[in-house]
């Protein structure tokens, strides 16, 4: 798994854990593609006040490149 910097600024931002990241994208809780793209969204209820951890990567050959990472702020995420 590689990391973009701006994901890398978000991880020490937020505080969030890399296998909280790797969870997220193996177990998701909702996921939708936006072109080559992934969103992946999952709810750690003892972390980030209950709210969702969003993931946004991208499968590049044999890895994985994570774009962001944060916790969004909102009670709901809206599915298109």
């Amino acid at each position: 798994m590689k990391l973009s910097r701006h994901a890398r600024n978000n991880i020490r931002l937020y505080e969030i854990k890399e296998d909280e990241i790797v969870n997220t994208i193996e177990l998701p809780d909702f996921t939708v593609k936006e072109g080559n793209k992934t969103v992946a969204l999952k709810r750690f209820s003892s972390r980030f006040s209950g709210y969702l951890l969003k993931v946004v990567y991208e499968k590049r050959e044999s890895d994985i490149f994570v774009i962001t990472t944060y916790p969004l702020k909102r009670q709901q995420w809206r599915q298109k």
